[in-house]
């Protein structure tokens, strides 16, 4: 049995990178628990787990006392020295303990105290492989999808964790066994399920972080992101800026017969992207932002709002399919539109 105990903790520490000292601590304090359950609350133990010699064994323990008050935790001197003559006032008498004769609830007890050490284990594990992981892109496994809600319970690796149906791209639908890609927007304390990794496919920042993975330029800085804003599943506006005037950032983004944005919108689902130019002038920046409109003009009305410009016939497509276009547009540049024609 000790043996079996042993390759099992190997077993751990090779499959969920649990460590061997760790889950012999548990170990340890689950088989004081049982004892004191078996014998009594204030019961002496001392437990012996030797990893090289793949050895288990418990002892209770008892001081030897002139007078008995407690027989749980103490031995008289003359039961003592029948034991062994050599015990005298104070010294302790250990009795070793089987294990595999503790009552059934005591076992219980002791595997329940087990099995929490190893979830508190892997909540730690999980918690420590995405803490350094929040706005970045994972590939995970749907392992199940709820009928009821939508969710989608995914396998990352570590663990899993849940893409609530308000972060999936709205038309999508998976299976159980799909490979999807989400981004980490935020990684939480721990619950009482353990640490709360949020996922999503609808942030923003995962347009921006396909981006990143796609656009060799994005990646080496040449070409800059200064914005995204979103309606997921629908549009996306990005700004892009190039640090290198030989480089054209928004030629970048599109690749060589549109290889690079296809592989990006095949992603999303084919959401529309539109790729705006970047400028420090926010009357340039607004105009670029509008777009596929053309705009006529731009001034500025106040610190963060603006009025704009447009031929009668760009109005509807600069204001886009229930204000779309311009929402988007003032959520990138961060001003309020006002457009007229």
């Amino acid at each position: 049995m000790n043996a079996e105990f042993f390759n099992a903790l190997d077993a751990l520490e090779q499959e969920k990178g649990i460590s061997k000292e760790y889950m012999l601590a548990r170990v340890e304090a689950a088989l004081q628990n049982a004892i004191k359950r078996e014998i009594g609350p204030t019961a002496m133990v001392r437990v012996v787990l030797d990893p090289v010699k793949r050895d288990l064994r418990v002892f209770q323990q008892r001081v030897v006392v002139e007078f008995v008050e407690d027989p749980i935790c103490e031995i008289s001197l003359e039961e003592a020295k029948t034991l062994n003559r050599r015990h005298k006032l104070g010294s302790i008498v250990e009795t070793e303990l089987k294990p595999k004769n503790f009552r059934r609830l005591s076992a219980q007890a002791a595997k329940q105290v087990i099995i929490q050490g190893i979830r508190e284990a892997e909540r730690a594990n999980l918690a420590r492989a995405y803490e350094n992981k929040t706005e970045e892109i994972i590939t995970a496994t749907v392992y199940k999808v709820d009928d009821m809600n939508g969710n989608l319970i995914l396998d990352i690796g570590n663990g899993t964790a849940v893409l609530q149906k308000a972060e999936q791209i709205p038309g999508e639908i998976h299976r159980a066994g799909d490979q999807i890609k989400v981004y980490i927007s935020e990684v939480r304390g721990s619950d009482v399920r353990g640490p709360i990794v949020l996922l999503s496919r609808v942030h923003p920042g995962f347009v921006k972080r396909l981006f990143e993975l796609q656009i060799p330029e994005i990646a080496d800085g040449t070409v800059q992101i200064k914005g995204v804003s979103r309606d997921a599943g629908s549009r996306t506006k990005i700004a892009v800026y190039s640090t290198d005037e030989n480089v054209d950032a928004i030629g970048a983004c599109i690749g060589q017969n549109n290889m690079r944005i296809a592989a990006i919108l095949s992603e999303l689902s084919n959401e529309k992207i539109d790729i705006i130019q970047y400028s420090e002038i926010p009357e340039e920046y607004i105009a670029y932002a509008l777009s596929p409109a053309a705009v006529e003009s731009v001034v500025m009305d106040g610190e963060r709002s603006c009025k704009v410009t447009v031929s009668q016939g760009q109005l509807s497509l600069a204001i886009g399919k229930e204000g779309q276009n311009a929402r988007l547009a003032a959520k990138l540049t961060g001003y309020k539109i006002d457009i007229k024609a």
